[in-house]
């Protein structure tokens, strides 16, 4: 769900903010890392991988930063 949420929101803040500078660049700071981790859940070693510790400790960081960023652009 982090995942479609952080694609969701980049692609939201891509078409609100059309016509400012630099605004691709920072949508898609908040789009690749949604691809990367939806794409991530469709192979059986990330599944595993996410299974894990560790991962949710990334994950739950990096969504709190992804979600942090997009209210200050």
């Amino acid at each position: 769900m982090g995942a479609y949420a952080a694609l969701a929101v980049g692609l939201i803040n891509l078409r609100y903010q059309t016509g400012s500078d630099s605004n691709l660049s920072k949508s898609l700071v908040l789009v690749i890392p949604g691809v990367l981790i939806l794409g991530l859940s469709f192979t059986s070693a990330g599944k595993n991988w996410m299974q894990s510790k560790n991962a949710a400790a990334i994950s739950l960081t990096c969504g709190a930063l992804l979600l942090a960023y997009s209210f200050f652009v």
